[in-house]
């Protein structure tokens, strides 16, 4: 039997080319607490990239001197990839909203993995990656100002 929910993680390899081939970046969940993990990753991508970052919180209007979009489909165009900072019962609503907005790739962050969201997403085109650190993986892969 056949799982219609299938999903591969991507190789090394695949992630260092969706790195160096992305140039937008929205970080959904974004928090203006610097105690947050996903302040410390929306510091990283603004100040040590060159990526084009949007952050999605509808609780917010700016973070880091930049606007906060209240939701995916209020972005100004397609993300290449949307970083995700929500609870696991949240991922299959952000999954839809990433493939309504059309965007590239679905990065779920450390602690988050739903292989039935992620093979959806896979299902709808989107490259898939779950439980893993952006920054981590960014500068590991990729380095700071690349």
């Amino acid at each position: 039997m056949t799982d219609k929910h299938s999903w591969t993680s991507p190789t090394t390899s695949d992630i260092r080319e969706l790195l160096e081939g992305a140039r937008t970046v929205a970080v959904v969940g974004a928090s203006d607490n610097p105690t947050r993990p996903s302040y410390d990753v929306s510091s990283y991508l603004v100040s040590q990239t060159d990526y084009e970052v949007w952050f999605v919180n509808p609780n917010l209007t700016t973070l880091l001197g930049k606007p906060v979009f209240p939701s995916l489909a209020a972005l100004p165009e397609a993300p290449d990839l949307v970083d995700v900072f929500r609870r696991r019962s949240e991922l299959a609503n952000v999954a839809e909203q990433a493939v309504a907005a059309k965007a590239g790739t679905l990065w779920f962050q450390l602690g988050l993995y739903d292989e039935a969201v992620a093979g959806t997403a896979t299902a709808a085109g989107l490259t898939v990656v779950m439980d893993r650190c952006l920054r981590v993986q960014h500068s590991w892969l990729i380095g700071p100002h690349r």
